[in-house]
């Protein structure tokens, strides 16, 4: 029977991690404290937790003096939040905010876990890229081993979504945007019963391209197609794309990041989608965050920022293998 993790033996093995884990706050504070950031903590229980459509949630409930009870949700990101307070004036903003998704769990993933954002009114989408390398280099060692993969941190490659897909499956994935049928024929797969682009998009993703990024150096997977834009703004010189991208290190998913769309009519239809989307797959619904979408409305600067999985950062900077090792008290033992 596994040991519970208050157990001292099985503190006394996540330690030499949890010990780095440490340091490497501290070092992200130092780093973002330096850059003329100034750190920021929002609510955590909120009345509309997201718009992402796969992402499952953690409801709750808070009861005021009279007695009157108001749903509200532990949210999976602050990203919300904090563009308020870009709107408000705040300026460089960063948060070590701890976040929720339910139905996750692996060597990768928690159902509680800290999320590392910063948002900088007027950086670009390739100074976002530059910013994060700085971050990258100041808070880990120039080599990193994790999962039996080592990493050299010397040089950051950026590669498209549309390279990728062409030098990983062989299709043109911009050219076959909303026809599933014509991207399976290009990659040579076969197109599987009721499976839309966007499902195909992401199994080709995960099968033959996220396995080979990030692994002998950091990758930043850049311009990802308008589909897939979320929050980020189309590319002004190509409307095909947006200015979105991820980051792979050590073969880890670590970053999502976006040149932040402003347009408040052009946010409230994507939304509005996501919404429509995820009803038909799950039937669970909140309000829409009309306070976010007045604030855009209101007028937010230009803006770049990052939300990057912390707890996978510990784990590339002490070397560990699953995200419990970094964990101070982890919900169930290894």
């Amino acid at each position: 029977m596994p040991q519970p993790s208050w157990y001292p033996d099985s503190l006394a093995a996540r330690l030499p991690f949890l010990r780095r884990r440490t340091e490497l706050i501290q070092a992200t504070r130092t780093f973002f404290t330096d850059q003329g950031f100034s750190e920021v903590e929002t609510p955590y229980a909120v009345p509309s937790p997201g718009e992402e459509v796969h992402l499952r949630t953690f409801a709750t409930e808070r009861e005021a003096t009279d007695g009157a009870r108001t749903k509200l949700w532990l949210h999976t990101s602050p990203e919300f939040a904090m563009k308020k307070l870009l709107v408000a004036g705040a300026g460089k903003i960063f948060q070590l905010a701890r976040v929720w998704r339910n139905g996750e769990g692996s060597a990768l993933h928690a159902h509680e876990f800290t999320m590392l954002e910063w948002y900088q009114p007027g950086l670009s989408f390739t100074g976002l890229m530059d910013q994060t390398e700085a971050f990258l280099r100041a808070a880990l060692p120039p080599i990193v081993t994790s999962r039996g993969i080592t990493t050299r941190l010397e040089n950051f490659e950026r590669l498209t979504v549309a390279e990728a897909f062409f030098q990983y499956a062989g299709a043109d994935v911009l050219a076959t945007a909303d026809d599933a049928p014509a991207l399976a024929a290009q990659a040579g797969a076969k197109l599987r019963e009721h499976e839309t682009w966007e499902d195909l998009f992401f199994r080709l993703l995960l099968e033959r391209i996220e396995p080979y990024l990030g692994r002998d150096h950091p990758i930043f997977l850049t311009h990802w197609p308008a589909a897939q834009a979320a929050l980020a703004r189309r590319d002004p010189t190509d409307p095909r794309i947006a200015e979105r991208f991820e980051l792979f290190v050590g073969g880890i998913e670590l970053a999502n990041a976006f040149h932040e769309l402003t347009d408040p009519v052009e946010q409230r239809a994507r939304f509005l989608a996501d919404r429509t989307r995820r009803q038909a797959l799950y039937g669970e619904d909140w309000p829409l965050d009309e306070d976010f979408l007045a604030a855009l409305t209101h007028g937010m600067p230009a803006s770049s920022g990052i939300a990057l999985g912390f707890d996978r950062l510990a784990m590339l900077a002490s070397g560990a293998d699953r995200i419990h090792q970094v964990l101070w008290l982890p919900p169930t033992q290894d």
